[in-house]
């Protein structure tokens, strides 16, 4: 069996950085961004359901989902969020599932899952290890700020959208501090790995 691990962190945290670290090792990561885009597919089932919940006016001309229609109404109506939440994430478990499976059966050491509300969504149920990626909460408002053209306040409106860092850290079985540089980070990685039993490099 593959070892699964769990990656998470929170929003400008540098958990994609951390992520495009492992694929330089070779390692497959699953992300659960993607495989929610690719759960509602046209054809997909949740994409049947979705429609039979929120009607025809939430498909462009070509009959794919607007996610910008369908963001609107779940922005606004958190029962309409639970509900679309109640029809995707069975179905991403379920994708996610698979690449497990095909993880295990290609012999591969380790696979992660790449999941940002990783303890929100109680999902720690599907992997043996967790890391965080975490940066103060100074660092993470600034990055913000500067990836994404925002004003502090709303910068400081997604943060607190958000379980803290903090708390995280609570629940992680590694952290990796990413205030520093990225040779920093990559020599924690590794560290954390090694210390799972999981020797690797960069290819």
């Amino acid at each position: 069996m593959s070892l699964v691990i769990g990656l998470t962190g929170g929003i400008a945290s540098g958990k994609s950085t951390v992520s495009n670290m492992l694929k330089e090792m070779n390692i497959t990561v699953v992300d659960a961004d993607v495989e929610a885009r690719l759960a509602v597919d046209k054809g997909e089932p949740a994409y049947q359901k979705i429609i039979a919940e929120f009607g025809q006016d939430i498909l462009l001309e070509n009959g794919e989902i607007d996610r910008q229609k369908l963001g609107a109404i779940i922005f606004y109506q958190e029962e309409k969020r639970q509900l679309l939440n109640q029809i995707v994430h069975p179905e991403v478990r379920k994708r996610m599932m698979e690449k497990i499976q095909k993880a295990s059966e290609n012999q591969e050491e380790v696979i992660i899952l790449d999941i940002p509300l990783l303890f929100e969504s109680k999902l720690t149920f599907m992997v043996e290890k967790t890391i965080l990626v975490y940066v103060d909460r100074e660092t993470q408002l600034k990055r913000l700020m500067q990836r994404n053209q925002l004003s502090e306040a709303d910068a400081q409106a997604r943060v607190n959208s958000q379980m803290p860092l903090a708390e995280k850290v609570k629940l992680a079985n590694a952290v990796i501090d990413n205030n520093g540089s990225i040779e920093e980070t990559k020599k924690q990685l590794i560290e954390i790995l090694a210390g799972w039993g999981i020797q690797k490099t960069y290819q």
